[in-house]
């Protein structure tokens, strides 16, 4: 018999994360109360304490700009690449007709 893996949503990790640093119960308790591991509590403890600096930071913001302008500037490149091409074609197909009248 094979058991199928839980998925919790991110909703919920984050609520048991939180529960577990407010530490008002022990990570056993926790494991007990919603049927998880105490090691995967205390993993997504240490991920919720990891990740919290960068939420407060002002360099995430900053990283999004960079990311939306780094966005825009890929986008205007799609957009002359296509209006190049099309030339080509349009010019490659005038070529080929010259060269059909002329055999």
């Amino acid at each position: 018999m094979t058991l199928k893996r839980r998925q919790h949503s991110a909703q919920s990790k984050a609520m048991i994360a939180l529960e577990a640093v407010k530490e008002r119960k022990t990570v056993n308790e926790l494991a007990a109360e919603y049927g998880i591991h105490p090691t995967q509590i205390s993993q997504w403890k240490r991920q919720l304490l990891e990740g919290l600096p960068e939420l407060f930071s002002s360099r995430r913001g900053k990283r999004a700009r960079e990311e939306e302008a780094l966005q825009e500037e890929l986008f205007q490149e799609i957009g002359r690449l296509k209006m190049e091409l099309e030339w080509v074609k349009k010019k490659a197909a005038q070529f080929d007709h010259r060269k059909a009248r002329a055999d």
